[in-house]
C-alpha cells in the first residue's frame, strides 16, 4: 500500500498557506480597481494595477520556478511572501503620497507572491502517489475557501482605517505576508536531485510545448485563468457603473474614487458580497473536483469548467441586475475551478521529474501572459467601449466567446486525437 502521510502534511501546510496568505489576492482584486481610479489620470487605466500584478507574476515565474527546482520550495514560497509584503508596502506608500507609478511599482511587486501561490498547487503533486495527485491538487485549491471569507472582509474593514483610503488595506496585505510566511518552515518537500552528468535532461521547452496534451493543458489553463480574471477585474466598477449601489452622497475621503454618487458603505457591501460569493465558488468546489477527475477523466472535468464559463457569460449579458452579477460570479468560479485544477492535473501527469522546473515554469509564464493581458484589455473595455456602463460591462463578456472556443475546440480536437491512436495501437 502507498503511504501518502508526507504528502498529507503537505496537502495540510499548503491549505493553511492558501487560506491565509492566499487572503490578500480577493483583498487587492476588490480595492485595486478602485485605487487606480483615485491615482491615474485616465479612467481606462483604472485596472492597470491588477494588471502589474499580472504582468509581475510573468516575469517572475520562470526565475521563481528555477529557484524552486534548484534551492526547493521552501525557498521559492519565502521569496513569493516577502515579494508580497514588500508590494503592500510600496503600494501603500505610493497612495499615501498619491503616486500612480510607485502604488504600480508596488503591484507589481505582488505580483512575485502571485506566482510563487501559483506554485502551491504542483507543490502538493510533488510527494504526492498517482492516485493521490488530483485529490492533493484540489485540496490545496480549497484552502481558498477561508481567503474568500477573511479577503473581502479584511478589505472592507481596513479600506478606511486610514486618514487616505486602502492604505490600511495594504497595511493588512503586508502584515499577512509576514506571519503566513512562518507556514512555510513546516514544509517537508525533498529538494530536486543536484543533475549529474549523463542523467536524462527531458524534453526542450519547444518539445514539451508541442506535445499535444501539454499544449492543450496549458491553452485550458491560460483560457480559463485569463477569462476569470477579465470578468472579475471588471465587477467592481461594473457593480458601482450600473447603479447598484443606488446612493446620492459619498463620502468627501473617496470623492472621485467611486463613480456616479455611490457611498462607500453601500459599494463595499454590494461589490464585498459578490466577489465573496465568486470566491468560494472559485475553491469551494476543491473539496471534490479530485474525486470528479479520478471519476469521470480529466478531459470531460476541464470541458465542464469551459462550458460553465460560457454560462457565466451568458447570465451576465442578461441584465445587470445584482441577481445577474452574483449568478454570473458564482459560475465564473466554478468554471475556473473545473477548467483550471483540470488543466493542472492533465500537465502534472503529462512531463517527467527532470522537466518538472522547466516545464511548470513555461505554464505559469503562459497562463499569466494570458491573465496579464485579460487584465489589460478589462479596464478598456469596461470603461473606454460604448457610451455606458451596461455596454462596457457587456463588451467584457462578449470578449470571452473566441477563447471559450478555441479552449473547446483545443480539448475536442485532443480526445479524437487519443481515441484515435488507441484505435489503432
Amino acid at each position: 500500500m502507498i503511504d501518502d502521510s508526507r504528502a498529507k502534511r503537505n496537502v495540510a501546510v499548503l491549505v493553511a498557506a492558501q487560506a491565509i496568505l492566499g487572503a490578500q489576492m480577493p483583498m487587492i482584486f476588490l480595492v485595486g480597481g478602485l485605487a487606480g481610479s483615485s491615482l491615474a489620470s485616465n479612467v481606462c487605466l483604472a485596472t492597470l494595477p491588477i494588471s502589474m500584478i499580472v504582468l509581475g507574476s510573468m516575469i517572475s515565474a520562470t526565475p521563481v520556478s528555477a529557484i524552486m527546482q534548484r534551492y526547493g520550495r521552501r525557498v521559492g514560497f519565502f521569496i513569493g511572501a516577502l515579494g508580497g509584503a514588500v508590494g503592500g508596502a510600496i503600494s501603500a506608500y505610493g497612495l499615501i503620497v498619491t503616486s500612480f507609478p510607485i502604488f504600480l511599482l508596488g503591484s507589481f511587486c505582488t505580483g512575485i507572491y502571485m506566482s510563487a501561490q501559483g506554485f502551491y498547487r504542483f507543490a502538493a503533486a510533488d510527494t504526492a502517489s498517482e492516485a493521490f495527485r488530483p485529490k492533493a491538487i484540489s485540496y490545496v485549491m480549497a484552502g481558498g475557501l477561508v481567503a474568500a471569507v477573511i479577503g473581502p472582509q479584511l478589505a472592507t474593514a481596513t479600506s478606511l482605517s486610514y486618514v487616505v483610503p486602502f492604505v490600511g488595506t495594504y497595511v493588512a496585505v503586508m502584515v499577512l505576508n509576514l506571519l503566513g510566511s512562518l507556514l512555510f518552515f513546516l514544509v517537508d518537500i525533498p529538494k530536486p536531485p543536484a543533475p549529474v552528468e549523463g542523467a536524462p535532461k527531458g524534453r526542450t521547452r519547444w518539445e514539451l510545448i508541442t506535445t499535444p496534451r501539454i499544449a492543450v493543458s496549458v491553452i485550458c489553463a491560460m483560457v480559463s485563468y485569463a477569462l476569470m480574471n477579465l470578468v472579475m477585474t471588471s465587477t467592481p466598477l461594473a457593480v458601482v457603473g450600473c447603479g447598484l449601489s443606488g446612493a446620492t452622497v459619498l463620502p468627501d475621503s473617496l470623492s472621485g474614487v467611486v463613480p456616479d454618487g455611490s457611498t462607500y458603505d453601500q459599494f463595499k457591501t454590494l461589490a464585498g458580497y459578490i466577489v465573496t460569493g465568486h470566491v468560494l465558488a472559485m475553491f469551494a468546489p476543491s473539496f471534490f473536483t479530485g474525486h470528479l477527475i479520478n471519476r469521470f477523466g480529466v478531459e470531460r472535468i476541464v470541458g465542464t469548467g469551459i462550458a460553465i464559463l460560457g454560462a457565466a457569460g451568458v447570465v451576465a449579458l442578461m441584465g445587470v441586475t445584482l441577481g445577474n452579477f452574483f449568478v454570473a460570479l458564482v459560475l465564473l468560479g466554478i468554471g475556473w475551478n473545473f477548467g483550471f485544477i483540470g488543466a493542472t492535473a492533465m500537465l502534472a501527469g503529462a512531463h517527467k521529474p527532470e522537466e518538472r522546473g522547466r516545464m511548470q515554469g513555461l505554464n505559469d509564464l503562459l497562463v499569466f501572459g494570458g491573465v496579464t493581458l485579460a487584465s489589460l484589455a478589462s479596464g478598456g473595455l469596461m470603461n473606454c467601449s460604448g457610451g455606458s456602463a451596461v455596454e462596457g460591462w457587456a463588451a467584457v463578456n462578449y470578449a470571452m466567446v473566441p477563447f471559450l472556443i478555441l479552449a473547446g475546440g483545443a480539448l475536442i480536437w485532443l480526445s479524437l486525437r487519443e481515441r484515435g491512436l488507441a484505435t489503432t495501437s
